[in-house]
């Protein structure tokens, strides 16, 4: 997925940018940017209006948030912003000099992070309970085949039996199976009866890239607005699709479409 979606030849790296694909809220209507320039003016008046106020776009696509908040400040202070465009993808031509272009997020930032539908394309793992109920890593070919894999261990099967558990009694699980004791559950990764097919997606590289987004900031506040769920609404066969010239495709990690998966928003609360 990270190959697919960032690598050399990645779907991010395309010249026609994400926008050529598809539409966010930011490329719908200013009215999005308007609102983000808004809450900016909340954080810099509850910061007491610092000599510096920072705005981190997270995933900035080709920067047109970044460049609409701007367009959309009070003077006053659009001229203290310190504005910082985060995407992996080169720097666009063209774009305001005012704003700065990095690959990852400054430190120390004192004002407003924000991560529009950054989370849902941070690259993770897929697990699915095979016929002994043993949650196994999904592989997949450049081509879209998929086949199990090993069992997931470690961090991963921690994460899965916290967040996501493919397991009787607990989440979409509960509906298939009510065979085990109340309260029972097996230990990370093992087996669950009544579970086939059962898939979730491991989020535990969101919670990480999350936490460490959100550590950037100094003073302030730091936002995320994407597509998610909770732990009692996981999705039994989760989300994982791609996108591809405007319209939903097999999610085939060949560089040609958008990855993503809803966003386990609890989970990056809690990390």
């Amino acid at each position: 997925m990270r190959n697919a979606l960032y690598g050399p030849d990645g779907f991010y790296r395309r010249p026609e940018g994400p926008a050529g694909h598809f539409r966010t809220s930011v490329h719908a209507s200013p009215l999005f940017a308007r609102a983000v320039a808004a809450l900016l003016c909340r954080v810099d008046e509850a910061l007491g209006r610092p000599r510096v106020l920072d705005f981190v776009d997270m995933a900035a696509g080709r920067g047109e948030l970044v460049t609409g908040v701007l367009a959309a400040l009070p003077p006053e202070v659009a001229d203290r912003t310190r504005a910082c465009a985060v995407e992996i993808a080169g720097r666009p031509p063209g774009l305001d000099g005012r704003i700065a272009w990095r690959a990852e997020p400054p430190r120390d930032v004192t004002g407003l992070l924000f991560a529009n539908e950054w989370l849902d394309n941070v690259p993770l793992d897929v697990a699915e309970a095979d016929a002994a109920g043993v949650p196994r890593l999904v592989l997949v070919d450049r081509d879209g085949t998929e086949r199990l894999g090993p069992p997931v261990t470690g961090p991963e099967a921690r994460w899965l039996d916290r967040w996501w558990p493919l397991h009787a009694g607990h989440g979409p699980a509960a509906a298939r199976d009510r065979t085990s004791p109340p309260g029972a559950a097996p230990a990370p990764g093992t087996a669950s009866p009544g579970t086939e097919g059962l898939r979730a997606e491991i989020g535990l590289p969101r919670d990480e890239a999350w936490a460490s987004a959100a550590g950037t900031v100094a003073r302030g506040l730091a936002v995320a607005v994407d597509y998610g769920h909770t732990r009692d609404t996981r999705p039994p066969f989760g989300t994982l699709t791609g996108f591809r010239d405007g319209r939903e495709t097999a999610p085939v990690p060949d560089g040609s479409c958008d990855l993503t998966a809803h966003v386990a928003l609890d989970a990056c609360a809690a990390a």
